[in-house]
């Protein structure tokens, strides 16, 4: 099975699903999201595919989403923050054959292994 995670290695929880991803068997891609930013029409396209909009995939606990008063801002406008300051995407994002998923909690992770 191909699979690509969006990962941040000092997060437990992008740690934990690459883990299990491997704990499958799969060796998946690794992009490294704060390394290598999403495009806009990236973060839509995941977006779409996890059925998610970019306010349910938006970071709230980083101090920046208040900074930005991301709280009454349109999607678009996440969506501008997100491609801006990658941090502000929940992490991590896997995709794999069966679909896409922002693994939280992380046995969502086995709706696409």
């Amino acid at each position: 099975m191909d699979a690509t995670i969006y990962h941040n290695p000092k997060c437990s929880t992008s740690r934990k699903a690459l883990q299990a991803l491997r704990d499958a068997g799969i060796e998946p891609a690794v992009v490294k999201y704060l390394d290598e930013p999403y495009t806009r029409e990236q973060l839509v396209a995941l977006f779409a595919d996890a059925g998610v909009t970019p306010a349910q995939a938006v970071r709230k606990r980083e101090a920046l989403y208040k900074e930005l008063d991301l709280a009454s801002a349109t999607d678009d406008q996440i969506l501008d923050a997100m491609v801006e300051h990658p941090i502000l995407v929940e992490r991590p994002i896997v995709v794999t054959d069966k679909g896409t998923r922002i693994p939280r909690p992380i046995e969502k992770l086995d709706e696409i292994l």
